[in-house]
This record gives structure tokens, C-alpha cells and sequence, in this order.
């Protein structure tokens, strides 16, 4: 991961956390995104002094951040010119942030807070920032979904809990638009040197598992494992359009594989989105 830069959403704690460290280890200069300043300058620190060894030498390691709260389209545009202004490619991008809200709360743009954070977000800042990611000789784009996507359906009349709000189901439902935008993003960049894939990290023992569901599960550094593949991984460099769980690929909800539902979800999430 010599001389490649990663970006990094949601890596302040947890397998975000986890996925910056490792990856730093690895050479890569990390961008870290979190929502608190003090949260994203404290994790900043601490992994420029982590004790290294191997690739990397003492006083090697690059790290940056930047703060911005992903629940305002307005900031993520700003936080995509932020990094488009001091960069100029990127390497690897991962969409890693996700909430659990227990109760339906609209953000200032209307829309359903689990859905706008966990994937109107990515999706906007992906495409903001897919001109600098194509500019990468291999260019990743990993998005970070869950098992939970399997169990929900697609409804175009409920995204934004319209119709019902269900906890789970509007993670659920997230987590699949995840995976639809993954796998239509991967059949756009044919023919282009860029990759994207999403993954499922996992049980693993975070506050979004805590908060969410009240148990525990396995640790971050297992949680990361998938996410550092699919970013560093020669094996994964020319695989692309798929879903992951540890570390190989699987099967995904049925519905991703419907090209005009695929195209009509790309199309609402790009209506939703347009005008910020």
C-alpha cells in the first residue's frame, strides 16, 4: 500500500477505526472522517504514533482527517471539495460510516436519518469524488453493508419511512441500497480501472451492534479484515461489482441482480440527491 491514499468514512471508532490502522501498517497514507473534531484529531494521533515495524519505519506513517457530519448532504458536498482541493487522486475509497436509529428522525434535507447517512451519503460523496478515484492506476471503492440487507425488501413508496418505521427495517433496508448502489456503481466504471465491491464485516463488537441490538460479537480486527482486503488485496484488484463476507465472494440479496430495479434505485438516489 506504499504511496496510496485511502479515505476512510466513519474511522474514528471501530471497524473503521481497525480499517485505518491496519491499512496504515500497510504503507497507505489515511485520511480518517469522523463527525466530532475532537474525536477525529484524538484517532489522528494516536495512529501517527502507533509502534511500527515491516513496511512502514518510525515516523512514517501519514495520517490526515477531516471532520464532517454525514447526516447533511450540504457537508458531504463540502467535505468531497474539501478533499478534491488537497488531493489529487485517491486510491481507495471506503464507505465505511453507519448508524442504528431507534426512532424515525428526518435530517435537514427530509430525508430518513438511517437512510440518508448510511447511503445517501456514500452515494453522493462516491460519485463527488469519482473523478479523483478514476485517476488512480487501481482505483477501490469498498462499501461496508451487512448481512441484515438479505432481510427486507425494496419498497420505492417507503424509503424514507414514508408509509412505516421499522428500527431494523430501516437499517435493513440501508444496508441493501448498500449493495444495489455497490453493484450498479461496478456495471457504470466498466472498462475503467476502478473497482467496487461491498461486505458484510461481520458480528462484531461496535457501538452501532451495541446500540442496535444489545450483544456483543467478535472483534474489530476481525471486522476490518474484509474491508482491508478489498483495499489492499492483489487477489482483489480486478474483481469487481461483487459482495464479500470473510474475505471471499457471496451470495447477495436476489434483487441486486435486477438491472431495472438496480437502475431505478441509481435513478431515485440521484433525484434525492440532486440540487444540494
Amino acid at each position: 500500500m506504499k504511496n496510496k491514499l485511502v479515505l476512510i468514512t466513519g474511522a474514528t471508532d471501530g471497524i473503521g477505526k481497525q480499517t485505518a490502522r491496519d491499512l496504515a501498517l500497510l504503507g497507505a497514507q489515511v485520511i480518517v472522517h469522523g463527525r466530532n473534531k475532537e474525536r477525529v484529531e484524538e484517532t489522528v494521533r494516536r495512529l501517527r504514533t502507533l509502534p511500527v515495524g515491516g513496511q512502514v519505519k518510525n515516523g512514517e506513517l501519514r495520517i490526515d482527517g477531516v471532520t464532517f457530519d454525514l447526516s447533511s448532504l450540504k457537508q458531504v458536498k463540502e467535505f468531497a471539495e474539501t478533499i478534491k482541493s488537497k488531493y489529487d487522486r485517491i486510491d481507495v475509497l471506503i464507505n465505511n460510516a453507519g448508524i442504528y436509529m431507534k426512532d424515525r428522525e428526518l435530517t435537514e434535507d427530509g430525508f430518513e436519518m438511517t437512510f440518508a447517512v448510511n447511503h445517501l451519503s456514500h452515494f453522493l460523496l462516491t460519485n463527488e469524488l469519482l473523478p479523483l478515484i478514476k485517476k488512480s492506476p487501481e482505483g477501490r471503492i469498498v462499501t461496508v453493508s451487512s448481512i441484515a440487507h438479505q432481510n427486507t425488501s425494496l419498497d420505492f413508496d417507503n424509503l424514507n419511512a414514508e408509509k412505516k418505521f421499522n428500527a431494523y427495517g430501516a437499517y435493513s433496508l440501508s444496508k441493501l441500497a448498500n449493495v444495489l448502489f455497490s453493484k450498479e456503481l461496478a456495471e457504470r466504471l466498466t472498462g475503467i480501472s476502478v473497482a467496487s465491491n461491498s461486505l458484510h464485516p461481520g458480528v462484531i463488537s461496535t457501538k452501532l451492534l451495541s446500540a442496535g441490538f444489545n450483544i456483543s460479537g467478535t472483534s474489530v480486527k476481525k471486522g476490518a479484515e474484509t474491508s482491508v482486503y478489498l483495499a489492499s488485496s492483489s487477489e482483489a484488484k480486478n474483481i469487481s461489482g461483487e459482495y464479500f463476507i470473510d474475505k471471499k465472494i457471496s451470495r447477495s440479496h436476489s434483487v441486486v441482480n435486477d438491472l431495472i430495479v438496480r437502475k431505478k434505485f441509481w435513478d431515485v438516489s440521484l433525484e434525492m440527491v440532486r440540487g444540494i
